[in-house]
């Protein structure tokens, strides 16, 4: 249910503003939107696990505040960054 070491490396390395950077909103927006994915897969077949949709639903609610935080501060990097993952807004 979780993402690999390397897939979490690939998603780092792909949306670093920095060399090393490991915490800005970008790559914190896309390793929570790769959990997502893997998650919502999960409940394709696991239609009655509760206990995972919720941290489903928190993990949804924290990348939504990342999204806001980073569309406040800069909206440009706010668009590119949705733009590169394909979410709505």
């Amino acid at each position: 249910m979780s993402i690999t070491v390397d897939e979490k490396n690939r998603l780092m390395g792909e949306y670093a503003t920095k060399k090393g950077d490991t915490g800005s909103p970008e790559v914190q927006v896309a390793i929570l939107s790769s959990r997502i994915a893997t998650l919502t897969e999960h409940f394709k077949t696991h239609k009655k696990d509760n206990h995972s949709r919720r941290g489903l639903l928190k993990m949804v609610a924290k990348r939504r505040k990342l999204l806001d935080y980073l569309k406040g501060k800069d909206e440009a990097r706010y668009t590119t960054l949705i733009g590169q993952l394909g979410l709505r807004r």
